[in-house]
């Protein structure tokens, strides 16, 4: 399987979820009404009430559909949110502890290599165990938390196969419908919770009347009938999880080209669990809630049996690396041998002995696993579009060093900074800061940032022009951080700034369509499914192709849209010629093809790689264009782009002069 089929996997899955929902929320229908027949005929003669079933059954539904629109809802702002439910705390960028600052650079190494959103990073400070979790409605919204554990604990090797399987979780669709699920268990939940409440109110009452004791019987049944919804809700969370945690170990060493990542760092879970020692265990009180979340089983009730929410730690070592292997110790590492600056340390020594026999890995669920194992495999697989990895050569290409490295860095992890570089950086390039883009800048920040923001143009002019897309992707976490209306001031103020001389470049629209997905109001909502193949968007299609085609040959566009067209088989989209391309209205055209069912998304993207690469390379300007593509379709980048040609075209810096191969009078609208 590959990004897409995953997504779409997790659809099925989430039908899935609703079939389970619904069975539960019949049983629990059932089950009280027949414990409220039993309570009306203890204490009253028969017949029944005319609607007596009724309405135990609507207000039963009524308790639980208001219980998961509650939870769903105080859900919205996604991993925030959740990492709010388990008392992370957020970590800044500009962090100088240096175990927080190991973290958040290898997720912003691994976002940037494959090509997807920098996610926030979390610290659960109060927790000593190795755990983690991945959390968010979408791409855009997604946020990474780990124990304080796992930080002291972990070599950067094994730090990184943990990220590796939390970014697995973020890229194959099981974040939003983690999420969900808190929603419906909590629906499930409210019957419990409810005979619980009328049990507080019946002990707390100085009425000796029958009226209590039925109060307090009442409350006792409708305690034990909740139990039927967490029975059901251990079930969906045992049924959904524990396929996934195997398909997530697989994808982590896929990402990382290292067993021993993701390997040690379950290896050493399964040494620290001894009497008195946490394990994976999570002690904050909604730690159940979220148990189906967490890299290794959050509670030990859950480790085994018909209701695990994990797969044994045995199992999942024994898939990782085709045998049996001993656990090993979890001490807290020095602190140079934790930031892998202790060089050829011996590993530690094993506990339990040891199994012989060959390595051999042997997956069993992802085709996409075996890039390890066989090499020449992996080379074909890797040509298909959706699967990523991050291995040493994506990493330097992706986190390569920056001409003024110092002045940007600094300001990509300051929020108000954050938001002058993204201005800077919508400057065109060769050009002046003009003096009416100083005084929108003015008005909106003072005098000191339109200053600030001349200085930081200079240091943007340096890079080279490819570069640019990635320095946003880095600023994403930072502006992220900011309230929904000063982001939106931001948007306004950078299209006042492209709209300021009267003409649209192509870097300054494909800039603002990243920006607007990055860190727009919507950044944190997953686009709806409204079509299901190309048929109805194949004008769509054939606008962003012409538009990248015109990038890469613009002597030729017809050649290289061509190539296109040969991996769109049953569509015929028409070709719009360059004087014709209007990029407000591209701009509406990806946002139609985001709400693209997954598995078609890989077709649009396929052909778009085929346009950018024709002649087996590409540069910049068309390396940029499909990065742009890749991001308003909620996708990572395509192999290509990770490889040889797009770190040649990341680094072409003698290019210069004129950048907008498609130009128009108006800017893109912001909507």
């Amino acid at each position: 399987m590959n990004f897409f089929e995953h997504q779409e996997a997790a659809r099925r899955v989430s039908r899935r979820l609703i079939v389970l929902f619904t069975l539960a929320v019949i049983a629990i229908v059932l089950a009280v009404n027949a414990v409220a027949t039993f309570l009306y005929l203890g204490v009253f003669s028969p017949p029944l009430p005319r609607g007596f079933y009724l309405t135990n059954t609507l207000v039963t539904l009524l308790m639980i559909g208001a219980g998961t629109w509650w939870e769903t809802a105080r859900l919205a702002s996604g991993g925030e949110a959740v990492a709010r439910m388990i008392g992370a705390r957020r970590v800044d960028s500009s962090t100088r502890d240096l175990l927080e600052r190991r973290l958040v650079n290898v997720v912003e190494e691994m976002a940037l290599a494959s090509g997807t959103p920098v996610p926030r990073v979390y610290v659960m400070d109060n927790e000593m165990s190795i755990n983690a979790f991945a959390a968010g409605h979408s791409l855009h919204d997604a946020v990474i938390a780990v124990t304080r554990g796992t930080l002291a604990r972990l070599t950067r090797d094994e730090l990184q196969g943990v990220i590796g399987h939390e970014f697995s979780h973020i890229l194959n669709g099981d974040m939003r419908l983690n999420i969900r699920l808190i929603g419906v268990l909590f629906g499930l939940l409210m019957l419990s919770m409810f005979g619980r409440f009328m049990m507080e109110i019946g002990r707390g009452s100085r009425d000796s009347r029958g009226g209590v004791a039925v109060l307090m019987a009442a409350g006792v049944a409708l305690w034990i009938i909740g139990y039927v919804g967490v029975f059901f809700g251990r079930l969906i969370k045992a049924a959904v999880s524990r396929q996934r945690e195997y398909l997530a170990d697989a994808s982590s060493v896929q990402f990382t080209r290292n067993p021993d990542g993701i390997g040690g760092a379950l290896r050493k879970i399964g040494g620290l669990t001894q009497p008195g020692q946490p394990g994976s265990g999570i002690g904050h009180p909604n730690a159940e809630t979220l148990s189906h979340l967490f890299l290794g089983a959050a509670k030990p009730s859950f480790v085994s049996g018909l209701f695990a929410t994990h797969p044994p730690l045995l199992g999942r070592i024994q898939r990782i690396y085709g045998r049996a292997l001993p656990m090993l110790p979890a001490h807290e590492l020095p602190l140079a041998e934790a930031l892998g600056e202790a060089g050829s340390s011996p590993a530690p020594a094993a506990i339990g002995p040891a199994t012989g026999g060959a390595v051999e890995i042997d997956y069993g669920l992802s085709p996409v696993a075996a890039l390890v194992a066989e090499p020449a495999r992996g080379a074909e697989l890797e040509r298909s579009i959706g699967v990523t990895h991050v291995d040493g050569h994506a990493v330097a290409q992706a986190v390569m060093k920056l001409p003024g490295e110092a002045e940007l860095e600094a300001a990509l992890v300051d929020s108000s900074q954050a938001q002058l570089v993204v201005l800077a950086m919508l400057i065109e390039k060769d050009r002046p800061f003009s003096g009416q883009q100083r005084q929108l800048v003015a008005e909106a920040y003072g005098t000191d940032a339109a200053q600030r923001v001349d200085a930081l143009h200079d240091d943007v002019q340096r890079l080279p022009p490819g570069l640019r897309l990635q320095l946003l992707d880095r600023a994403g976490p930072t502006l992220l951080k900011l309230a929904v209306p000063v982001r939106e001031r931001l948007l306004l103020l950078a299209h006042g700034l492209i709209a300021a001389d009267g003409r649209v470049t192509l870097h300054e629209f494909l800039l603002f369509t990243v920006l607007k997905r990055r860190a727009g109001r919507d950044a944190h909502r997953p686009a709806p499914v409204r079509f299901t193949s190309l048929e109805p968007l194949a004008a769509e299609v054939g606008l962003v192709m012409s538009l990248l085609a015109s990038v890469r040959l613009p002597e030729g566009p017809e050649r290289a849209y061509n190539a296109g067209v040969l991996l769109l088989s049953g569509i015929d989209p028409p070709r719009v010629p360059i004087e014709a391309i209007e990029l407000d209205a591209v701009s509406r055209a990806l946002d139609r093809l985001n709400q693209l069912a997954p598995l078609v998304k890989p077709r649009v993207i396929k052909a778009c790689t085929a346009v950018a690469f024709i002649d087996g390379q590409t540069h910049w300007k068309a390396a940029s264009c499909l990065r742009t593509i890749c991001a308003s379709l909620d996708a990572p980048l395509p192999p290509q782009l990770l490889g040889e040609a797009g770190a040649a075209a990341a680094r072409e810096a003698g290019e210069s002069g004129d950048e907008g191969a498609a130009r128009q009078p108006s800017p893109p609208q912001i909507s």
